[in-house]
């Protein structure tokens, strides 16, 4: 009887491996079909002529400069959209389902397609029209453009949890009180400043766990998905906010912002002493023409795709010295593994990837090795 159930639960591990290898495999196959086939339009956009024929147009039918712009970035996101729905609606929505790890309505799924896009091109906007003024005001541009863009994502940060996260999640004070004072005895001990402990309906969407801890200044506060709130223990929800409390007392977040501060000083600069040559190559007089604008675009998706491997490995370094902060703070060793364990299989992670899948999109370690690294403590 003993052997039997032990040949049962061998083999339910084993399916459960072999079910998010499989999964692992779609996904990151997807990512990079969707890369490189980002990158395809963005250049048969510009190679074909499209980009120019789109400015002409709307300069033929007399709009103001802002309102040129504003539509030549509309039409230009649609046409994107549109090109790109099949690989986006496959991986956001028939993958997911697929593999049992959403329930979302396809209706609400459009409707957060909707949210997104409006959302994106907004902010977009903001940012290209703030682009093209200092391009006509200043000679370096570029640290003008980056410090502007910089500030902006500050700002930004600041305001995601009160007015972005509201328009995609419902979310209302954590209701069990208890591990609401654990939550904030944790934060005291690990002098962290709270605003709230919150709870979202993540399960509408995913029924994949998670936790997090956003915003800046007094804007800080605690996040936690039902789906993670409602199947962990208070030790285990506790040891995975330790290791989030952890990313702000190691100050990763400041760090991160300094990184991502000079990646967009140096893809500026890129942008300034280079575009002579690539403006040249698709025909084009000078940045000043929006039908360059898909070429910013295309420094932005070359850069992050060279870029990636890099972020991805100074990102799993900070996870890394969370999880040891966290595993110190808490001394809760068994609830971080047994953690671990849940969310590898409830969220289908590839415990063991393959070294090059890690190099290249993993921001965290993967499952085995977090485990590897508490039995060790």
């Amino acid at each position: 009887m003993l052997l039997s159930l032990k040949l049962k639960f061998a083999l339910f591990i084993e399916d459960s491996v072999s079910l998010a290898k499989s999964y692992s495999h779609q996904k990151y196959t997807f990512s990079i079909i969707d890369m490189v086939y980002g990158i395809a339009l963005i250049l048969i956009f510009l190679g074909s002529g499209l980009s120019l024929f789109l400015e002409d147009f709307f300069k033929g039918i007399c709009l103001p400069h802002y309102l040129l712009i504003a539509a030549f970035l509309l039409v230009s996101f649609f046409l994107y959209y549109l090109l790109n729905l099949p690989i986006n609606f496959y991986s956001s929505f028939k993958l997911e389902h697929k593999f049992k790890l959403s329930e979302q309505k396809i209706g609400a799924w459009w409707m957060d397609q909707l949210k997104s896009g409006v959302l994106g091109y907004i902010i977009s906007l903001i940012l290209i029209l703030s682009f093209y003024w200092i391009l006509s005001k200043f000679n370096q541009w570029w640290l003008v453009v980056a410090i502007l863009w910089i500030v902006f994502s500050l700002i930004l940060a600041k305001l995601t949890p009160v007015l972005i996260i509201p328009l995609f999640f419902k979310y209302k004070k954590l209701d069990d009180e208890v591990l609401r004072q654990r939550i904030f005895k944790l934060a005291g001990k690990m002098q962290v400043k709270l605003l709230d402990v919150f709870q979202i309906d993540l399960s509408k969407k995913s029924l994949k766990a998670n936790a997090a801890f956003c915003g800046m200044g007094k804007s800080k506060r605690v996040l936690l998905a039902d789906t993670l709130k409602d199947k962990y223990t208070h030790d285990e929800v506790e040891v995975i906010l330790a290791h989030e409390f952890a990313h702000y007392r190691l100050k990763h977040i400041f760090k991160l912002i300094a990184v991502n501060s000079l990646v967009t000083l140096g893809l500026f600069y890129l942008i300034f002493k280079t575009s002579i040559y690539t403006l040249a190559f698709f025909k084009l007089n000078s940045l000043e023409q929006i039908a360059s604008l898909p070429l910013v675009f295309l420094y932005f998706m070359l850069f992050g795709v060279l870029l990636q491997p890099l972020e991805a490995y100074v990102s799993r370094r900070f996870e890394k010295d969370a999880d040891l902060m966290a595993l110190k703070a808490t001394g809760a060793k068994e609830a971080f593994i047994s953690l671990m364990e849940k969310l590898a299989e409830q969220n289908l992670a590839d415990r063991s990837p393959h070294p090059l899948i890690k190099f290249f999109f993993f921001s965290h370690p993967p499952i085995d090795e977090r485990i590897k690294l508490a039995r060790e403590k």
